[in-house]
């Protein structure tokens, strides 16, 4: 099991970021991923493995004034 945003997700075996964003639909352009605390540079979403446990947070960046 990881979390993402706080919600269980099922784990699975080889997952990366972004399978883990395209399975919650996160479609935003502008997205900082923090696992268990660490950013993920954006050139490592479709390389970096998550791990049974992670703890994932998906934070949308937002402009305006």
């Amino acid at each position: 099991m990881i979390w993402v945003n706080k919600e269980e997700m099922e784990y699975e075996e080889g997952m990366t970021v972004e399978d883990v964003l395209k399975k919650k639909n996160y479609t935003y352009r502008l997205i900082t991923v923090i696992i268990n605390g660490e950013v993920i540079p954006r050139d490592k979403y479709s390389t970096h493995k998550i791990k049974d446990g992670d703890k994932i947070d998906v934070i949308h960046i937002m402009s305006g004034g």
